[in-house]
């Protein structure tokens, strides 16, 4: 695959889908004295999971979990700034058959995940996809899947069968998606997984992605820009674009020849946890496992048995929905309940305060926390174990300090490497559906934090109709992660288009495994983006004092669209001391602006003349 795109689809915004009721097609009958496949009440016992989360048993008939799954995609396939969320779980057994395969369509703001124990328990014969997006034309033309955000699937097996899709349609499981998706615990056989749709309009492009603690087939890479692999196993992997990072995966490409191809390998993650997940126990009642932290380790996580780790009943958990506050939330905590965010929006006019060790807070079809009155809507207090999984948080109308915190500032220290608190699947907004502000999007100040899978984003678009100009005065961001305590890991960490440094890193033995930037596209002059007397601010930046740091695959792109003159003196800025380390890092123009240096005054020009041909650096400082 040759180099991609140019840039971000930058035209107007297809009409949002007009949402449809979804309660005839969720609310399937009784069968053959199966439980009903029904939104859940809302409420603190096992099995309510509120009222946008649909159980479907194996004994129903498949052509009625398709006709549910079909008018959920239908709503969300447009759906990129709506306020409907879902979540899709399916209780252990097969579902599909080679007479009746189970195909799913996944759209925005949804999430598709087992309830067995293992991977292996619950088994879809059929496809579970994403497709290309078509925003022109009445979804005709424009086809790409540059804007395919914020879907999840997760802990289940894919027997692979494309029975009545036609001759590209069959060739391969296709999941054609960007940032905000991840997919995790799942074990895919049969045919291909492809990362990229080569059906609809031919290969077309992609700005992924996530994977970790999964077993999969060939897999074709395609036109993904930049892709994190973690602690998996893969039959094999078709090529690179620009930044394809591997850790602790089996099967991996060997990144010898780096950078052409662009792959980055680390044979073990340093520190990873898994994601908590929801499942039955043997008696048909919900729990959540919590996975325990690993370091240096490879493979999945089930493949001797039962992820390690510790079983949380449901019962402990307060089951919220967006009717919750967080005063009540915060009531729910303090008694030493664990929270559960049921599918919604939920409006934050103050901190959702986790003070208590090992608190889990599980988001369950992409909740959204928006700050309402410039709160911050999650802050977690200096303590280990805390786990924050599967939620966004949206900026709201008054600028907010910060939209979430870890620890305090100025008084880290309580942290622990062998239980750090950790945020999986966490995303950030200011800006898209709504007005946004916030000065920092995400700030850590406790140790021993771990980040797995982050994106941090200042909309590039959204429905609030402005210029670019008026974004960048009306949409305000400065920061979008500043890590303050020390030995912070983040697996997967993207931030796009802040107004000062993207990325600010000023705690001590900090690693980061695959990053991913855009510079922000909407500066209106030079005067607008500049760092005292220096052009423009790096996308990745090391504090001054910082004397350890690990950064393992990079990029940091520039589409300056509003001001094509615009320049950024370097991609990446570190301090010069040996145990500060760059591993394979590179700037890449999107069509627009121009980065001078890679690093410090190191690299050629990422400008006008190379669009889309990135500019690498194997090793900072250089051997």
């Amino acid at each position: 695959m040759t180099n991609q795109p140019p840039h971000r689809r930058t035209g107007r915004l297809l009409a949002l889908g007009a949402v449809l009721a979804l309660t005839a097609a969720m609310t399937v009958s009784v069968i053959a004295g199966t439980a009903a496949a029904a939104p859940a009440r809302p409420g603190g016992g096992p099995g309510d999971l509120g009222p946008n989360v649909t159980v479907f048993d194996p004994g129903m008939p498949v052509a009625d979990i398709q006709a549910a799954l079909d008018a959920a995609h239908a709503t969300q396939v447009d759906n990129e700034m709506g306020t409907q969320r879902f979540a899709f779980l399916f209780k252990p057994g097969t579902y599909g058959s080679a007479q009746h395969p189970l195909q799913v369509k996944v759209g925005y703001y949804t999430e598709i995940a087992g309830l067995g124990a293992s991977p292996t328990d619950v088994v879809i014969h059929g496809k579970v996809e994403v497709y290309n997006r078509c925003l022109d034309d009445g979804g005709t033309s424009n086809c790409l899947a540059l804007v395919n955000f914020w879907r999840t699937l997760s802990n289940l097996s894919i027997d692979i069968d494309a029975a009545g899709q036609d001759g590209c349609r069959s060739t391969a499981n296709f999941w054609a998606v960007s940032q905000a998706v991840s997919m995790r615990r799942l074990n895919i056989t049969g045919g291909t997984l492809s990362l990229m749709d080569y059906c609809t309009a031919g290969p077309q492009f992609a700005s992924g992605g996530f994977i970790a603690d999964s077993r999969l087939p060939a897999v074709i890479n395609g036109s993904q820009q930049q892709w994190l692999t973690r602690n998996s196993e893969i039959g094999s992997w078709s090529n690179g674009v620009w930044n394809q990072v591997f850790a602790g995966v089996a099967g991996a490409p060997d990144d010898a020849a780096f950078p052409n191809p662009p792959y980055t390998t680390l044979a073990t993650t340093p520190v990873s946890r898994e994601k908590p997940y929801l499942f039955l126990d043997s008696r048909g009642g919900y729990n959540v496992r919590v996975p325990a932290a690993r370091t240096n380790t490879s493979g999945v996580s089930w493949g001797a048995g039962m992820t390690a780790g510790r079983t949380v009943p449901l019962a402990d958990f307060f089951v919220a929905t967006p009717r919750d506050d967080a005063k009540e939330i915060n009531k729910q905590l303090a008694r030493g309940r664990n929270l559960l965010l049921t599918p919604g929006v939920y409006d934050i006019d103050r901190s959702i305060e986790v003070k208590r060790p090992d608190t889990v807070v599980l988001g369950l079809g992409h909740p959204t926390l928006t700050a309402v009155r410039g709160a911050t809507p999650i802050d977690i207090a200096d303590v280990p174990g805390v786990i924050v999984a599967g939620v966004t948080v949206d900026a709201g109308l008054q600028e907010s300090p910060v939209l979430l915190r870890v620890g305090k500032r100025g008084g880290h220290g309580h942290g622990s490497p062998r239980n750090p608190t950790t945020l999986s699947d966490v995303y950030f907004r200011v800006g898209g559906p709504h007005i946004g502000k916030t000065d920092t999007a995400l700030e850590v100040d406790s140790d021993d934090v771990l980040i797995d899978h982050t994106w941090v984003w200042r909309a590039d678009h959204g429905v609030e109709n402005l210029t670019d100009t008026q974004r960048w005065n009306t949409n305000t961001g400065r920061y979008g992660a500043v890590i303050n305590g020390d030995h912070v890991t983040a697996t997967g960490l993207f931030v796009e288009h802040f107004q000062r440094y993207n990325t600010v890193w000023n705690g001590e033995g900090g690693t980061t495994i695959l990053y991913q930037n855009e510079l922000p596209y909407d500066p209106p002059t030079q005067a607008d983006w500049m760092n005292g007397d220096v052009e423009g601010f790096a996308g990745y930046k090391v504090g001054d004092r910082v004397r350890t740091h690990a950064l393992y695959g990079a990029g940091v792109y520039v589409f300056n669209r509003n001001n094509p003159d615009i320049h950024t003196e370097n991609g990446f800025e570190v301090p010069e001391r040996p145990g500060v380390r760059l591993h394979h890092i590179m700037t890449v123009n999107l069509n627009a602006g121009t980065i001078d240096h890679v690093v410090n005054g190191l690299g050629d020009p990422a400008d006008t003349t190379r669009v889309g041909v990135p500019v690498y650096v194997a090793d900072y400082p250089v051997p």
